[in-house]
């Protein structure tokens, strides 16, 4: 599921602009299923500027890859490779919303 191209970013790895769009849906329907649709929280914690502040891009890559196997949150890395990863932690702590 994943492809290598170059949107908002020189990264080698940064997703293709159509992949970037698919990444974008995934961030509101997928994630925002359990975090809330505006990601302000919801089943899941708020993935807002303000709640990952104290986060590291690190910690934030390793649950998206990870998942929470103690809550609801299912792993995403077989379904999505480090730059894809990389670029919704960006995303993230910019607070850029899809």
């Amino acid at each position: 599921m994943g492809m290598a191209g170059g949107v908002g970013s020189a990264r080698a790895d940064a997703p293709s602009p159509q992949r970037a769009v698919e990444l974008d849906h995934l961030l509101r329907h997928d994630c925002g299923s359990c975090h809330g649709m505006t990601l302000q929280g919801g089943l899941g914690p708020p993935l807002t500027v303000a709640a990952l502040r104290d986060r590291s891009p690190e910690a934030l890559a390793d649950a998206i890859r990870l998942g929470r196997p103690a809550g609801a949150m299912p792993p995403w890395g077989p379904l999505l490779n480090e730059g894809e990863i990389q670029w919704l932690v960006d995303r993230l702590r910019r607070g850029e919303s899809p």
